[in-house]
């Protein structure tokens, strides 16, 4: 078995047997979430290029403004807030629905709820009607919120709505008119209305099934990482190795050294999300590469490889490039995440992304100021016979403000720092090579 999200198997449903290259989009609008794909059709290969969406928004959104104007109505009319009865509120909420539904094929639909409450003047009713530019009024929002995640997700796929050929639609909601007047305003196209938004899904898993059992040949389902997978590095830094919406399966590596000298434990955090500092990410896992022969920080080459199957199930290795030795852990990308979940944490990492870049900034700064003055002070203890008494002072009290400055939050006094202490290196660093390179000449 395998699961498979559902605008990948609306996608599925869809292309099944067209064999032209296609380009589509699958607006996903359900009872309680808004999802977006993008995929692209080629031979018989679906691959997801993109996804997004709203964790908050969905059919049941557009129930409730109809009964906020129904409660603020009857209110209005007799002095009766209809939130205090549970059960009025449950058949506000089912009327709501229905007439949502009737909308969709009507200009106007009547809303009757006798005896919905009582005073003691006796029982009450609530009789009106609602016509489809009412609620669409009622919606405008809520339509609105519609268009961020479909930008995010052509700009994620590197394309134009020019470079769209369909759009699915899924999802009862999608029988709205003003909804699919919205998708033709996103895309500039009407949207594909030759499948069942109702059906389409469970025909697409349907169909995965097949392919799984062998029973439908020549479909190759390939999807995406639906958050990006990292490590933490020096400062809690999250650095990312595989990015959200990378092709699987798929494998990367990079290179990373130790931050401390003679470090003989490299401890590996693996991390899945879009924040920038680690700790505001997901933690799939932590091992530990032992046995790093004693060196200098910096010097010993440690390969983290990421290597992801077609199930989403990730494979992290460590390995020291000097010895061979090495160590992994297997985890799932999207352990105890659903649609919804990833969907937030999409949008958590959008809302913060300028607060998380400046945090970022900082922490990178501090490291750079750490691994500057760690090397100034090695080449001033390696060559403390050559350096110039004023020379070596003012090198110690542009170390020590250095150091003042990385304690503190101000990135623009740390910035200052930083190069200072640079720039008085390479003249200690020059003036060295002159006078020393001049004795060997000699």
């Amino acid at each position: 078995l395998r699961i498979i999200n559902e605008p990948t198997a609306a996608a599925l449903a869809y292309g099944i047997g067209k064999q032209q290259n296609r380009r589509i989009v699958v607006f996903d609008l359900g009872g309680g979430t808004f999802d977006i794909s993008i995929l692209e059709i080629a031979s018989g290969v679906f691959e997801v290029r993109a996804t997004n969406g709203d964790t908050y928004l969905g059919g049941e959104d557009f129930d409730m403004r109809i009964c906020d104007a129904l409660i603020g109505k009857f209110k209005s009319e007799h002095g009766i807030d209809l939130r205090c009865d549970s059960m009025a509120l449950q058949r506000l909420k089912e009327a709501a629905e229905r007439a949502k539904h009737e909308l969709s094929s009507v200009e106007e639909t009547d809303i009757n709820l006798p005896f919905i409450a009582a005073d003691e003047k006796g029982p009450k009713h609530l009789a009106g009607s609602l016509t489809r530019a009412h609620f669409e009024e009622l919606v405008q929002d809520l339509l609105e919120r519609l268009v961020e995640p479909c930008r995010i997700a052509l700009q994620d796929a590197g394309l134009a709505t020019q470079e769209i050929d369909e759009v699915i639609l899924v999802g009862g909601m999608t029988r709205m008119p003003a909804i699919q007047r919205k998708v033709e305003e996103i895309f500039g196209r009407p949207p594909h209305k030759g499948v069942n938004p109702d059906e389409v899904v469970a025909a697409g898993a349907a169909i995965q099934g097949g392919v799984l059992t062998g029973e439908v040949e020549d479909v190759l389902l390939l999807d995406v990482t639906p958050l990006s997978l990292g490590v933490e590095t020096q400062g809690g830094i999250n650095t990312v190795i595989i990015p959200r919406n990378t092709t699987i399966p798929t494998s990367k590596s990079q290179i990373f050294s130790t931050t401390e000298d003679a470090q003989s434990v490299v401890r590996i955090h693996v991390l899945q999300g879009e924040r920038e500092l680690a700790r505001d990410n997901k933690t799939l896992g932590r091992f530990e590469l032992v046995g790093i022969p004693a060196a200098p920080r910096g010097v010993p080459q440690i390969e983290v490889t990421f290597d992801i199957d077609a199930d989403g199930v990730v494979n992290v290795s460590a390995k020291d490039l000097g010895t061979g030795r090495s160590q992994a852990i297997r985890v799932t990308a999207s352990s105890g995440l659903g649609e919804a979940e990833v969907a937030r944490l999409v949008q958590e990492g959008e809302d913060n992304r300028q607060a998380d870049v400046q945090r970022r900034e900082l922490v990178e700064l501090r490291n750079k100021a750490d691994g500057l003055i760690y090397s100034t002070e090695r080449t001033l203890e390696e060559f403390k016979q050559s350096v110039r008494g004023d020379d070596r002072a003012a090198l110690e009290a542009s170390i020590a403000a250095t150091r003042k400055a990385m304690g503190a939050e101000d990135l623009a006094a740390l910035r200052i720092a930083v190069d200072e202490l640079s720039g008085l290196t390479y003249k200690m660093t020059e003036t060295l090579y002159a006078e020393l390179g001049g004795e060997e000449s000699d």
